[in-house]
């Protein structure tokens, strides 16, 4: 029995939650959310393959071209950062819901555009929607995978971005010789429809909604939860929770954006938003100009786009070695060991293309450089929400999501810039520079969760 035959008193959710074995119902769950995720991934990820193209049609400079590859950042800060509030206020289902409808809005806006302007405009729609899913997918994984599986899982989740960026480019190769950029946007709007499938299969998680003060219906689908699992291992009875009750209250925890800076989250608050800072600054200062830095130097277009896909390629094991080493070796050691390898790797990418090294050795940088840019990534969307309490969890990971942003934002900016002065080799120093920054921030201050119950992490 899951409730204790005393009055007043019953199992917690996350004892419920925790003892639950991991089934295809569970797995299920996960792939919706990680399909979901791969479709927003694509649309993200486009820009580094048709940016060059969109610049050529509208003869934009430099600057302009650097503007447009930000403008879906500036959405994204605007959008991870309410959208995390809205989760922790009103839940995580529907939040979600609603992101993939901005961005498929956005993608099928974008399609249309008839300017630079309105381009611009679209881009940042887009954006809105795309912020908005990343902080939420990583806390309803987090919250519905018990903590010897969380890691791994949230992870994999990450691990659908190089996916959807490699699955981006062959769709870019494909269309654009024949449809142009603006069949893309029309194809990548399509998969917003995917929204129906989240609304029909993902629960509301139990957490939330007993954080929340709604016990019933954290119990209703908790139970519901319990009985899909028992369906997927056969009806077999489940394990007893562990043997710890916790007192039924009527108080609602109200949630506070005060609630970052509390006793024993602030340091955590600063910490993550210098390392989503700095490790975006680096990451899309570098990624969104690829194609176009390809381009510059004399590659025609598909030849460009396909040796992006090529390199891209190290960032499927990039991402599985991470999702195995965070619980073998911890989130820590990991982080550190992938922000430094993107370092050494992309200093070592951008003197090979400045210095018009072999085509064989700028593809082997390039493969190192994507294997441990993607592999940060995986561990930087597994360790953030584990630092926050469920009140507060989809919150904290929009706002450290949201300050990566800020990062994503100048990011292509400041390159636009400084292109023309320092050449390829400064665009690949400044990435260098920002990893290794974002590296010593998570080695001096970052605190280790690996194995931790969300609920032991944040007490």
């Amino acid at each position: 029995m899951d409730r204790l035959p005393i009055a007043g008193l019953r199992y917690g959710i996350a004892q419920r939650m925790e003892r639950l074995p991991l089934t295809s119902y569970q797995k299920s769950i996960f792939l919706i959310i990680a399909t979901a995720w791969f479709f927003d991934s694509m649309d993200l990820g486009m820009m580094t393959f048709i940016l060059g193209s969109i610049k050529v049609e509208f003869g934009l400079s430099t600057a302009q071209t650097g503007l447009l590859g930000s403008a879906s950042f500036l959405g994204m800060f605007l959008g991870a950062a309410t959208s995390g509030m809205l989760a922790d206020k009103f839940g995580r289902r529907i939040v979600f819901q609603w992101s993939m409808v901005f961005w498929g809005a956005g993608s099928f806006l974008c399609a249309s555009a008839g300017s630079f302007e309105h381009l611009v405009l679209f881009r940042i729609l887009l954006g809105f929607g795309m912020g908005m899913e990343f902080p939420i997918g990583q806390s309803m994984v987090s919250e519905m995978l018990p903590a010897k599986q969380r890691g791994r899982y949230v992870a994999m989740l990450e691990g659908f971005w190089p996916i959807g960026f490699i699955a981006a480019g062959i769709l870019a190769y494909f269309i654009l010789p024949v449809g142009g950029w603006r069949m893309v946007f029309l194809a990548l709007g399509i998969p917003s429809i995917f929204v129906l499938i989240v609304r029909r299969y993902v629960p509301e998680s139990p957490r939330w909604l007993e954080d929340a003060g709604r016990h019933e219906e954290a119990d209703l689908v908790m139970s519901q939860i319990e009985e899909k699992v028992r369906r997927a291992q056969g009806h077999r009875n489940l394990p007893d929770p562990e043997p710890i009750v916790q007192q039924l209250s009527n108080k609602i925890r109200r949630f506070s954006f005060n609630e970052l800076w509390a006793e024993g989250y602030k340091r955590r608050t600063l910490m993550l938003w210098a390392l989503w800072f700095f490790a975006l600054l680096g990451y899309y200062g570098i990624t969104t100009w690829l194609g176009a830095l390809l381009q510059q130097a004399g590659y025609p277009v598909t030849k460009s786009v396909f040796y992006t896909i090529l390199i891209s390629l190290a960032g499927i094991p990039g991402f599985i070695t991470s999702a195995y080493l965070l619980e073998l070796w911890g989130r820590k050691p990991t982080l550190v060991l992938m922000l430094l390898g993107s370092a050494i790797s992309a200093f070592f990418y951008g003197s090979t293309a400045a210095n018009v090294g072999s085509q064989t050795q700028l593809i082997a940088f390039g493969l190192s450089m994507q294997f441990f840019m993607f592999g940060m990534w995986s561990v930087l969307y597994a360790y953030t929400p584990e630092l926050y309490p469920t009140r507060a969890r989809a919150t904290g990971a929009g706002f450290a999501s949201s300050i990566g942003r800020l990062g994503s934002l100048l990011g292509p900016l400041i390159i636009g810039v400084v292109l023309p002065t320092t050449g390829q080799i400064g665009v690949f120093s400044l990435g260098a520079a920002s990893f290794i920054v974002a590296a010593m921030v998570v080695l001096l201050f970052g605190v280790e969760t690996k194995g931790k119950k969300l609920e032991e992490i944040s007490a």
